[in-house]
C-alpha cells in the first residue's frame, strides 16, 4: 500500500478553496501538460493555441529556431494550421520551453548555445513576441551548459541543465532565475549522481525529482556515430534523485539504469508516485513512496528497444502515454494499478516520434517528432493531434512543419491570458490561482 501524503490536510484545503472559487461542484483534475508546474494557474477546457519550439534547419524558412503557433480550437477556421512564427536569430538546438508562474511568458532554451529566449504570450496569445534573450547562462551558473527543463516556481524559473562547460560531460545541476531574468543560484547535482535531465516538484509532499541523460559531448554527436562508440555509450545517467524541495537538498539516489528521461508526478492528491521511462533499456518505471517514507523504483512495463523518449499522464492517473523515437510509435499503458503497466493501445505516428502532451481536460493528445538535429531521421516533420472517441484515439489533424523547422516541444496557449482576460468570454478556459503550501 502507498502512504497517504504527509500534507493531506493542505491538499484538502486546496480542493475546498477551488470549489469556492468555481462556485461549487467537482474540481477538475490537473492534466499533464508537458513541463507543467503545480505553481501555474490551473486552466481547464479547450486549449486555443499550441506553441511549438522549433529547430532551425539550413534551407528551411530563414533557418532560425522559432516559436511557432498552431491554432488548436476546432471551432476556428484556421484549426490545425500554423498562424504565427516568431524566429530568434540563429540555430541553438531548440529543445524545451516552459511558462512563468503567471503563464504570461514562455521561456525556451537552446541545448547547443545555452541561450534562453523569453517570449511574451500574454499580450497577444496568438502571436508570441521575443522580449528578452539571456546569453549569460553559462557564466551566471558557474559553468552549466544545455538548459533543458523550464519549470515555474513562485516568482522564479527553475532550469535543469544537461552538461558543463569544463569537459562537456554529464556533471551538471539546476539553476534558478527570477521571472525577470536575474540569476539567483546554482544547485549542483550530487557527486554520486552527477547527470541531469528533467525536474519535477510535488509541492504537497515537499519533494522534487530529477532524472539523468548525458553530456554535450554526446548529445551533439551524430546518433549513428555515437551508438558505435562503446565508451561514449557508457556515459549516460542511471539515476533518479529525490530532493527535499524547500531545502533543495538531495535525500535519496535511486538507481534506474538506462537514462531515465521525462518525469511525471501522479496528479491526484493521494497518489504519492511518479513515472519515468528509460531511453536505453526501454522500461516504464514507477517511482513511489514506501510505508516508511523512503522512495523506491520498480519496472512496471517493457517498452522494448525503441528508444522511449517523452511520456504524458492522463488527468485521472489512469494512463501513461509513451512516445518512442526509434519506431515512431505512441503507446498507451493502463496504470490504474501503478505497480503494473498494461499496454492497451499502440498508434504508429511515423518514422520517428518524440514529444507527447495530454490536453488540459485529457480528451486530446498532441505529438511531435524532432528529437535532436543530429539524431533526427530524414523525412517529414509534423505536429499531430488525436482525440479520444469511444475509447479509441482518432486522428484529428496533421500540421506540416517542413516549411517552419523541426517541431519539438509543445506548450498550450489560451485567450484567457490575453488582453481581454478576466471578462469571462464563453468557451474560454477557466483559471484559478494555485496556493502553494508553506
Amino acid at each position: 500500500m502507498m502512504k497517504r501524503p504527509i500534507s493531506h490536510g493542505i491538499a484538502l484545503a486546496l480542493v475546498v478553496s477551488l470549489l469556492v472559487f468555481f462556485g461549487g461542484g467537482p474540481t477538475p483534475a490537473r492534466a499533464d501538460e508537458t513541463c507543467q508546474s503545480p505553481f501555474l494557474p490551473k486552466v481547464t477546457g479547450q486549449e486555443d493555441y499550441i506553441y511549438v519550439w522549433t529547430l532551425g534547419i539550413k534551407g528551411v524558412a530563414d533557418g532560425n529556431d522559432s516559436m511557432v503557433t498552431v491554432d488548436a480550437n476546432p471551432k476556428s477556421p484556421s484549426y490545425g494550421k500554423i498562424v504565427h512564427r516568431a524566429p530568434v536569430p540563429g540555430q541553438h538546438e531548440a529543445h524545451h520551453a516552459g511558462f512563468t508562474d503567471d503563464r504570461r511568458f514562455l521561456w525556451a532554451g537552446g541545448l547547443d548555445t545555452s541561450q534562453i529566449f523569453v517570449f511574451d504570450v500574454g499580450t497577444d496569445p496568438a502571436k508570441p513576441k521575443l522580449v528578452k534573450t539571456i546569453s549569460t547562462f553559462v557564466k551566471d551558473t558557474g559553468g552549466l551548459v544545455g538548459p533543458h527543463t523550464f519549470y515555474a516556481l513562485p516568482g522564479r524559473m527553475l532550469i535543469s541543465a544537461l552538461s558543463n562547460a569544463q569537459d562537456g560531460s554529464g556533471r551538471t545541476g539546476l539553476a534558478e532565475y527570477s521571472n525577470d531574468g536575474k540569476f539567483i543560484r546554482t544547485i549542483w547535482m550530487p557527486k554520486e549522481a552527477p547527470y541531469g535531465y528533467d525536474v519535477r516538484v510535488n509541492a504537497n509532499l515537499n519533494r522534487m525529482l530529477t532524472s539523468s541523460f548525458t553530456g554535450k559531448k554526446n548529445y551533439m554527436r551524430p546518433f549513428g556515430e555515437l551508438t558505435k562508440d562503446a565508451e561514449a555509450m557508457k556515459q549516460f545517467g542511471d539515476s533518479v534523485v529525490v530532493w527535499d524541495f524547500h531545502a533543495r537538498k538531495p535525500l535519496q539516489i535511486l538507481r534506474v539504469p538506462g537514462a531515465p528521461l521525462e518525469l511525471r508526478w501522479a496528479l491526484l492528491p493521494n497518489h504519492n508516485y511518479a513515472f519515468t521511462a528509460t531511453a536505453l533499456t526501454g522500461q516504464l518505471v514507477l517511482i513511489y513512496q514506501q510505508e516508511d517514507g523512503t522512495w523506491a523504483s520498480k519496472n512496471i512495463a517493457e517498452i522494448g528497444a525503441n528508444i522511449p523518449v517523452d511520456i504524458s499522464i492522463a488527468p485521472d492517473d489512469s494512463k501513461i502515454y509513451v512516445n518512442s523515437f526509434g519506431d515512431g510509435s505512441l503507446r498507451v499503458y493502463d496504470v490504474s494499478n501503478p505497480f503494473e503497466g498494461k499496454l492497451v493501445e499502440t498508434v504508429k505516428l511515423g518514422e520517428m516520434a518524440n514529444m507527447v502532451s495530454s490536453s488540459w481536460d485529457g480528451k486530446r493528445l498532441y505529438a511531435t517528432n524532432s528529437l535532436l538535429a543530429k539524431w533526427d531521421k530524414p523525412g517529414d516533420y509534423w505536429l499531430k493531434a488525436y482525440a479520444w472517441e469511444d475509447g479509441k484515439l482518432v486522428a484529428k489533424f496533421t500540421t506540416d512543419f517542413n516549411g517552419a523547422g523541426r517541431a519539438h516541444i509543445m506548450n498550450f496557449g489560451s485567450k484567457t491570458f490575453g488582453p481581454r482576460a478576466g471578462r469571462g468570454a464563453s468557451g474560454n478556459p477557466r483559471v484559478s490561482a494555485y496556493v502553494a503550501p508553506r
